[in-house]
């Protein structure tokens, strides 16, 4: 489906030749001379890179038509995850390097939403704090309050991060999931 560079909207789509791109946000221009233009902010789905592109203004561009699906985490099979979507009961393996950092913060039973294009999980959008176990850190002694002092701790996920020096194992904490810091005990 085409669209006009002139109907562009944050976070629309686009299937364009070097790949699927989300409008992260979009200015018309309209100089005192010449014709007007459309400079854009686009996010490569896959790759994340951030790239500026202009625009003449009226130009035609392919719109991608995104799938987003609620799925939940069943196992891990190896490098890969097996989720079900939440609607139809059908199951998809998904590669831990499709996901990237995504599977640090994912334990079986959890559900997050894939965004998919043709068949092609793009990206995961992932709530933005997640309750997990600590699997293992040194543990905590009474009285150990002495402000912003932190230790490692690893999660059951694998992710190690530094939480504060009162956190034992098997404690569940909450955990950032767009900067992978903790936030609080829960």
């Amino acid at each position: 489906m085409e669209v006009s560079t002139n109907d562009l909207r944050n976070g629309m789509t686009l299937d364009l030749s070097d790949g699927i791109f989300s409008v992260v946000e979009f200015q018309h221009v309209k100089p005192g001379k010449g014709g007007a233009f459309v400079r854009t902010k686009l996010k490569n789905l896959r790759t994340k890179a951030v790239l500026d592109r202009t625009y003449r203004a009226d130009e035609k561009l392919e719109q991608a038509v995104i799938d987003k699906r609620e799925m939940q985490l069943l196992y891990r099979n190896g490098n890969t995850l097996v989720f079900m979507d939440n609607s139809t009961y059908d199951q998809l393996e998904v590669g831990i390097e499709v996901l990237g950092n995504v599977s640090s913060y994912l334990v079986d039973g959890d559900s997050i939403v894939l965004v998919m294009y043709k068949g092609e999980v793009m990206d995961v959008e992932l709530p933005t704090a997640v309750e997990l176990e600590v699997a293992e850190t040194e543990p905590g002694l009474q009285g150990d309050r002495v402000s912003g002092a932190k230790k490692p701790a690893t999660l059951i996920t694998g992710l190690t991060l530094q939480v504060p020096l009162f956190v034992n194992p098997g404690d569940r904490i909450k955990v950032d999931t767009r900067t992978g810091e903790y936030l609080t005990r829960v």
